[in-house]
């Protein structure tokens, strides 16, 4: 799809009624196939807060098409409601005018994740890092803020963050690893902290390195004023033994089942790494009949599954 293209959904859109968005693709709105061969097809209603953010981003873009800020926008608003697919042609077009600019090659392999295109997105990223070596880290703008306002990570630190994602979700865990290593020496305050610290305690666990497993915990208090990495920290908590799995899994829980695929996977990882296998799977598989697909929890609970089949 090329720039016009994409613009042109864009000027459609802006047309439509504020709950309805086009769908490119075919089917209709498909962003990619799951690791289990299902289609991925994001929500057909979209907020009016997007679709005005979307309409912003539009505006700015045609004012200074020329801008990498406002090209990387108009990809990210794209990105929020789901339409991944239109995100990457607009990242894929600002590394073509900005091939310096490693945010676009962020934004562009953290969305090939959202798509199950792993290789793809380790590329990017790699290329990302290398881009970036030597030179000062910078904050990364919140497209969704949290309720303080407070950015809580950087261009670098996301870089890392990404790359590591995206080799834990092949089990590659020795690459993810390294890569989670320079994630923490980048992170900011107790939101980097706990984000970096909960791939790190998994995978450490998973190669066997307890010990290294146990050190990732020791900084890990109740108190440490994180902003909104809420549930990565009282899983840390959890793996520490100061939460309970079963407040867990009632925290994430509500009438219709498992509702938190981050929590979710964390509790099920809990139980792969003690053991329990079946226990585990079976919260990979309610994980799985959510419908957010695009949250990092459901991607990997659906590659363990995936891995598992293929055993």
């Amino acid at each position: 799809m090329t720039i016009k293209h994409i613009l042109a959904v864009v000027l459609v859109a802006a047309c439509a009624p504020p709950d309805t968005f086009p769908l490119p693709g075919s089917p209709p709105g498909q962003q990619g196939t799951s690791l289990l061969g299902v289609a991925l097809v994001p929500d057909t209603v979209v907020s009016e807060t997007n679709q005005q953010n979307l309409e912003a981003a539009h505006a700015d873009f045609l004012n200074t098409p020329d801008d990498a800020d406002a090209q990387i926008w108009l990809g990210r608003r794209f990105a929020y409601p789901g339409y991944y697919r239109t995100a990457i042609d607009i990242y894929t077009d600002g590394i073509a005018k900005h091939p310096d600019d490693a945010r676009f090659l962020r934004h562009r392999g953290h969305r090939y994740i959202s798509v199950r295109e792993f290789d793809a997105a380790i590329e990017d990223l790699a290329l990302a890092a290398r881009l970036q070596q030597g030179k000062p880290d910078e904050v990364e703008p919140d497209g969704q803020p949290n309720e303080q306002g407070i950015p809580t990570s950087t261009l670098q630190s996301n870089i890392w963050y990404h790359l590591g994602l995206a080799h834990y979700l092949k089990g590659d865990f020795p690459r993810a690893l390294s890569s989670y290593d320079q994630d923490a020496h980048r992170s900011r305050g107790p939101d980097g902290v706990v984000a970096a610290g909960y791939w790190l305690y998994m995978i450490h666990r998973r190669m066997e390195n307890d010990a290294e497993a146990a050190a990732v915990l020791e900084p890990i208090t109740a108190d440490m004023g994180v902003i909104e990495n809420h549930a990565y920290h009282r899983l840390l908590l959890m793996f520490k033994g100061e939460i309970s799995v079963d407040e867990m899994l009632e925290s994430a829980s509500g009438d219709d089942g498992l509702q938190n695929a981050t929590v979710g996977y964390g509790i099920g990882s809990w139980f792969l790494m003690n053991g329990d296998h079946d226990r585990a799977f079976e919260i990979f598989d309610e994980i799985l009949s959510g419908p957010t697909w695009a949250s990092f929890g459901y991607i990997a609970a659906e590659a363990e599954v995936a891995r598992r089949r293929e055993e």
